[in-house]
């Protein structure tokens, strides 16, 4: 969790334990993202918006076990890792509004938004851009004899792009700091990975490279933290990347409105939702201190929502205004 981020006490008074700090975690993206689905629903969202629902516990999982200085690429679904990563709600809120106040002074949208204040050196629309990101971003960690680690996020559609291959190419060759996530949330569009992935495994795809590979449930966020705690530290310690296989399930449809599963059988999804991140979390936290985390967070968010709509909007013969210290703070 990176400092930035507010913190939730227990009931004790002292610090949360970990499934706790896990929940708030997870949830706080939830509610981002359904009222982000909210705003674009009511014509406050310029252009489209890819939601992570479901997928929480691979940004949140991941992030835990990285420092300050690590840098991660995410893809156009972004916004759960930029939350995970300790990105400001109403900043992220301001920039798909398209407000000076955003993250990247409100010219990224939804689907591009760069936080290098907090290691986010992008969100890619491109298919697989997050892995030419992130591997340059940790080349640039060797050379300049750094103990940081380059993350990148990206999904099971990915893995048949030419960016996957040459990257892990790279990587394997040169022995990078670099741990690769994919983030397989069963569907590139409407499309099972299944039945466009030869080999019947992404996670085999690694051995081609001779480079570890993990293949963990993508729901658990402690089962994601411990295996990226091993590849992290693999990465640390000068021994190369990793490619880690989160199996995930995402809840909404593929881009700007809810999903009409015409094309998942509903058993399926029912199978999925049955096991959603924060169900998951909440077995092991009881009743009352749910409903105050639930509240803490929803007004988190609520708050920076109605900063955020404060904002100005960019002037449009200034290009250049609120943009230059959104991306490159001093």
């Amino acid at each position: 969790m990176s400092s930035s981020t507010p913190a939730v006490a227990s009931e004790s008074g002292g610090p949360p334990s970990d499934a706790e700090q896990a929940y708030m975690e997870v949830l706080r993206i939830r509610l981002f993202e359904e009222a982000a689905q909210r705003l674009f629903m009511q014509n406050e969202i310029e252009g489209s918006i890819h939601l992570y629902d479901g997928q929480e516990a691979v940004a949140v999982g991941v992030c835990l076990e990285l420092r300050p200085d690590d840098m991660v690429a995410a893809t156009y679904r972004g916004h759960g890792v930029c939350l995970a990563r300790g990105s400001s709600i109403e900043g992220l809120f301001a920039e798909l509004l398209g407000r000076t106040t955003g993250t990247c002074g409100g010219r990224a949208g939804s689907m591009n938004v760069v936080d290098l204040k907090h290691g986010v050196i992008g969100c890619f629309a491109i298919v697989g851009g997050s892995l030419a990101a992130a591997s340059g971003a940790a080349l640039g960690m060797q050379l300049q004899q750094r103990r940081d680690v380059a993350v990148a996020f990206f999904g099971d559609g990915a893995v048949n792009q030419a960016y996957f291959h040459e990257c892990l190419n790279f990587a394997a060759i040169r022995h990078l700091p670099v741990v690769y996530v994919c983030e397989n949330n069963q569907y590139g569009e409407f499309t099972p990975w299944s039945s466009v992935t030869a080999g019947g495994s992404i996670l085999q795809r690694a051995s081609a490279y001779g480079m570890p590979a993990c293949e963990v449930d993508g729901n658990d966020v402690f089962a994601v933290r411990e295996a990226t705690r091993n590849a992290v530290e693999r990465a640390r310690t000068g021994k190369g990347p990793t490619l880690l296989v989160c199996e995930t399930y995402r809840h909404k449809g593929h881009s700007r409105h809810d999903d009409p599963r015409r094309y998942r059988p509903q058993t399926e999804a029912d199978s999925w939702l049955a096991r959603d991140p924060l169900v998951l979390l909440e077995r092991s936290i009881d009743d009352l201190t749910k409903t105050r985390i639930r509240n803490e967070v929803a007004t988190q968010i609520a708050a920076a929502l109605e900063l955020a709509r404060t904002g100005p909007l960019p002037d449009p013969q200034n290009p250049a205004s609120a943009t230059k210290e959104a991306l490159w703070p001093s």
